[in-house]
């Protein structure tokens, strides 16, 4: 049985609540991802920021003082590094996230997004 830590990546993008918004959109544009975790100095989960988030901010006058906290989702879906994949595949599948954080002791570990099952099925196929 394959669990989350075992396709989750590991090296994530994350942000803090004070980040702004511009840098957090800056962020997601350069590195082709659409979502990122917000931590705190512990490294501990406390939100996550998406792009559909970010669509809120079109005529926004006040865009220049907006951060990533004022944004992000704070009730996240998350999983332990040892929950088994299956379940994060139903988890994916059913609601309209694209990715759902990892954690460790409360901390973030990884994600585990869409493409990343994807590839592991490719793997799996290919044996």
């Amino acid at each position: 049985m394959r669990r989350a830590r075992d396709i989750m990546t590991k090296d994530v993008l994350t942000v803090s609540e004070d980040t702004p918004i511009y840098v957090a959109m800056q962020l997601l544009v350069a590195d082709h991802v659409t979502g990122l975790p917000v931590v705190d100095r512990e490294g501990t989960l406390v939100g996550i920021v998406t792009e559909k988030d970010m669509l809120t901010l079109l005529n926004n006058d006040r865009i220049g003082h907006v951060t990533a906290g004022d944004l992000m989702t704070r009730d996240v879906v998350s999983f332990l590094e040892s929950d088994d994949l299956a379940e994060i595949n139903k988890c994916l599948k059913e609601k309209s996230f694209r990715r759902v954080p990892i954690l460790s002791d409360g901390k973030l570990v990884g994600i585990v997004s869409r493409s990343d099952i994807m590839k592991a099925i490719l793997r799996e196929r290919r044996g």
